[in-house]
């Protein structure tokens, strides 16, 4: 099963100039600030229902599984940190064997028709992206703990791995498409984009359009289900997926009246002992 979808890719800016996306609203224009143009595809995205097991974080560089949440309300970011952020460091070693797990941040995302993403109202993202540049990856490392540390921990296996689950119904309003790391080409589909904030600026992968792109989703994934998504891994030698471009997208199977999507994203540094 598959379904045919328009997603979103960039255009680079005209000038040479780094792409950049604001997560502020311009106020003048109700419209998000970028300095990218769209390049809108239809694109068939593959059903992985029935065959999860496809599809790993070495391989495909994203990873299906079923693990019902304790936390269920997700109403209160304290909350989420003291309870959630326990279950997905329990999860995230039990599911890639690694010896230390480290949550640096989470995001809920709950679609409103008509309202723009910014700070205040994060809104499911609709274009073709990787969360955070290997740059950026590494700095966090640094950020998070002492400096003798994070110089040991980046000696031995290091990823960032984001752990997304829709939250209250099943995420048939705007699901997560992933695109399989085998079918990228690092050297000429990625571009380092600004992501500017109100209070600092991070940093993200856009992808420009490949044809020979594999998008992959799973259809109605539901509280209870878990996607695993690579955004980054420290082995560059092309023996694994290093990153998962992925992006929401609007299915036009998708029924009438149907809730809107709701979600959670939490964001690790993923660290594994040399043998």
């Amino acid at each position: 099963m598959s379904t045919t979808a328009q997603l979103t890719y960039i255009i680079p800016p005209t000038d040479g100039s780094r792409p950049y996306t604001t997560l502020d609203d311009d106020h003048s224009s109700g419209k998000k600030l970028q300095n990218w143009a769209e390049n809108i595809r239809d694109v068939e995205i593959e059903d992985a229902r029935g065959n999860e097991h496809k599809y790993t974080l070495d391989t495909t560089g994203f990873q299906f599984h079923c693990h019902p949440a304790k936390h269920t309300r997700f109403l209160d970011d304290e909350e989420i940190k003291a309870e959630y952020y326990l279950e997905c460091v329990e999860l995230l070693k039990e599911h890639t064997g690694a010896t230390k797990v480290f949550v640096f941040d989470h995001t809920v995302r709950r679609r409103h028709p008509g309202i723009i993403d910014c700070q205040q109202t994060r809104q499911p993202v609709t274009y073709v992206h990787v969360d955070r540049t290997p740059a950026f990856c590494v700095a966090r490392v640094h950020k998070h703990f002492p400096p003798d540390e994070a110089l040991e921990l980046l000696r031995g296996r290091f990823q960032v791995i984001n752990l997304w689950r829709p939250i209250l119904h099943p995420a048939v309003d705007w699901p997560l498409a992933f695109c399989d790391y085998r079918s990228v080409n690092i050297d000429k589909d990625f571009l380092p984009s600004a992501l500017v904030h109100s209070d600092h600026d991070g940093q993200n992968i856009l992808l420009k359009y490949n044809p020979e792109h594999r998008w992959v989703y799973k259809n109605a994934m539901a509280p209870e289900d878990v996607v695993l998504i690579k955004i980054f891994d420290s082995i560059s030698d092309g023996s694994v997926a290093r990153m998962t471009p992925h992006t929401a997208f609007m299915d036009p199977k998708t029924p009438e009246g149907t809730p809107f999507r709701e979600s959670i994203e939490v964001e690790t540094l993923v660290f594994y002992k040399e043998d």
